[in-house]
């Protein structure tokens, strides 16, 4: 018979765990727990690591952990510290004993790993919070006693509060600038604890945690070839949902869906001797020599989640997030500090996103939105909000397909960095420009469909794209003012030059020098040197394109309006986020298709349609709004039923 347990801050561990005689900490009771149990966690501030040691059998029996119908429970990986002394002005100090922190000391641990850039500086995994907003930590005392603004970050008057740690064989010193706050009348806490919620072991299956907030965490930097590690996290497990929770301050990732160590750990950076993508192509196939596969790992639902104020990505996963379900989460104020940087940065940041369906995320105010990254096969983005993210929406990399998105709305400068092949973009709104790179250096997997086998390695030779009833807004007000800031010297924004410089046309004649369709590109090509130089036909048509976005050379369909120049305006009012948009009649003159796996045909590279995760196929039949399209006359873009003219549209709540 399944149990009950309930924990209350006013409970003890030696009672029964009954609702009016509750244990006291979550461990306790996590402990105890038996598939099919539930903990109920009442409300208060618990300032402990749970680590579960048993998960459930199955979906109808798993353990869940929940907070308490309408009650406020906070999980927290920090402490308050009290004991500050004055230095001079605003600036103060604490000395703590390091066996205050047991045996994780996040001020003598640094952040490191594969793909990080540490911008010629050490960042510990500590942080310091003036009630609950995090400081900026200083490369030295002086810059807490003399603070300036950190230009790269989002809000830079707020980098002005900073703090600075050292530590010997006995004590940690903090020093912090806490700027108008006293710390006497406000509530200054420290990271203290690298998890909120992580099972030490893998195989912990089939957990559910709902209703928390998790906060100030102190994971390390989580690379694919490295154990990820997240704020909260299934730890290459199977079967978890994490619901309803608000997640915030973790130092790098909030919620990791990745990969465990055993597989590799950072040998890039210890070793020296493979360049990374050759240890990420040796990371997956250990993972598959291992008994990686769909039966034990992945599965998991991530939903109504409020995830914010994380460095590196609110959701990460490489392998362990296969075959999962990520949707109606809001992401933001994911990197926006911009201290450190790296290639893992996102809000959601996914490797190998196997018939992983990631829809209805409203994600903003992030360096990048979206990034599939490797294997981005039967993957499906879909009715996502995406705006004032900085890099991109959008980031599909070395993936070979098939992957559908669809009914996105996407406003940022750049929408889509496209550097791989076999996608399917379906009635969505651009309202930024499109970037496009081979990838001819990095042979990368492609798998048997709907499973974890990889079928074969290849470059990405560009091309095999399909785009249809997308509308192309053209350049934006806003995003015109952001393209002169955009460093196009570095990597994150080295492929935008062309577009912004003019060289490059925006819309998707940046794509004209690939085939169409209806041209027999691979006639006269023998040597593989001529097969690893071609490009692959585009599929395009039935687009809507305004001002000085210009369509492929071949768009059947396609109209085409140069002198209507509609803006998209995001509108933030209290009831919450709404799209304002004219753009008079030209949707309903647009010749729409109606879009399935039969039309779509298959992507090259894997040879495999455009389906559904369960084998049956696919049709983009409904809006951004779930709605059912009328069938033989459906509306461009992702809105069904606009009116010819102003639209207002309520598309998030906050």
């Amino acid at each position: 018979m399944a149990n009950h347990f309930h924990v209350s801050p006013n409970g003890c561990n030696s009672y029964a765990g009954t609702l009016t005689r509750p244990f006291k900490t979550i461990q306790f009771a996590a402990d105890l727990a038996s598939p099919g149990d539930t903990i109920t966690v009442h409300e208060g501030i618990y300032r402990e690591y749970v680590n579960p040691k048993r998960g459930g059998n199955s979906d109808s029996e798993r353990i869940t952990y929940e907070a308490a119908s309408g009650e406020t429970v906070v999980i927290s990986g920090g402490e308050v510290i009290t004991d500050w002394e004055k230095v001079e002005g605003s600036v103060y100090k604490t000395v703590i004993p390091n066996t205050f922190f047991g045996d994780f000391n996040p001020y003598k641990e640094v952040v490191w790993g594969d793909w990080f850039e540490s911008l010629d500086r050490c960042y510990h995994l500590g942080e310091v919070y003036i009630n609950g907003r995090s400081l900026f930590e200083a490369a030295s005392l002086d810059g807490v006693l003399n603070p300036v603004p950190f230009e790269k970050a989002r809000e830079q008057e707020w980098s002005l509060h900073t703090w600075y740690c050292e530590t010997d064989e006995e004590n940690t010193t903090i020093y912090a600038n806490f700027g108008e706050f006293d710390p006497s009348e406000n509530t200054i806490e420290i990271n203290v604890r690298k998890f909120c919620f992580w099972p030490e072991q893998t195989g912990i299956n089939y957990i559910t945690v709902r209703g928390f907030h998790l906060t100030m965490a102190a994971p390390n930097w989580a690379p694919p070839t490295a154990l990820q590690e997240g704020l909260i996290g299934p730890h290459w497990s199977k079967g978890w949902i994490i619901e309803h929770n608000e997640i915030s301050n973790a130092k790098n990732s909030g919620i990791s869906l990745g990969k465990e160590i055993e597989t590799g750990h950072n040998e890039w950076v210890l070793v020296g001797t493979k360049q990374g993508t050759q240890r990420e192509r040796d990371v997956i196939m250990n993972a598959v020599h291992m008994g990686w596969s769909k039966e034990t790992i992945g599965s998991h639902i991530v939903r109504y989640n409020v995830i914010h104020d994380c460095e590196q990505t609110g959701i990460c996963g490489h392998l362990g997030e296969v075959f999962s379900q990520i949707h109606d989460n809001h992401i933001y104020n994911i990197h926006h500090k911009r201290m450190f940087n790296g290639a893992e940065v996102a809000g959601i940041k996914l490797h190998a996103s196997l018939d992983c369906q990631i829809t209805n995320n409203h994600i903003h105010n992030c360096d990048r939105g979206l990034w599939m990254d490797w294997q981005a096969q039967g993957t499906r983005i879909s009715g996502n909000l995406l705006y004032d993210n900085d890099t991109e929406d959008l980031f599909v990399e070395v993936s070979h397909g098939p992957y559908v998105v669809d009914n996105n709305v996407m406003l940022s400068m750049k929408n889509v960095k496209d550097l791989s092949q076999g996608g399917a973009y379906i009635n969505n709104l651009f309202g930024g420009f499109i970037t496009w790179e081979r990838v001819t250096n990095r042979f990368t997997p492609y798998h048997y469909a709907h499973e974890t086998g990889v079928h074969g390695f290849m470059t990405i030779i560009g091309g095999d794209n399909r785009f249809y009833n997308n509308i192309f807004t053209g350049t934006q007000d806003e995003n015109a003012a952001k393209e002169p800031l955009a460093d196009t010297s570095v990597w994150i924004q080295r492929d935008a030059a062309g577009i912004i410089d003019g060289s490059v046309p925006r819309g998707l004649a940046l794509y004209n020098e690939c085939p169409a369709d209806d041209e027999k590109w691979y006639e006269n090509l023998h040597s593989v040197d001529e097969f690893a130089d071609a490009r692959l036909p585009m599929y395009c048509g039935s687009n809507l394109y305004f001002h000085d976005a210009q369509p492929f050379r071949k768009e059947p369909g396609t109209l085409v309006c140069s002198d209507v120049k509609p803006e998209v305006k995001v509108v933030s009012e209290e009831d919450g986020i709404y799209l304002e948009f004219d753009f008079g009649d030209k949707p309903a003159q647009v010749e729409t298709v109606t879009v399935t796996t039969d039309s779509l045909g298959i992507a090259f590279e894997p040879e495999l349609p455009y389906e559904q995760p369960d084998g049956t196929p696919l049709c983009i039949e409904n809006d951004f709004f779930g709605n059912a399209r009328p069938a033989g006359k459906m509306t461009v873009g992702p809105f069904e039923g606009i009116v010819s003219g102003v639209n207002k549209i309520k598309v998030a709540e906050i």
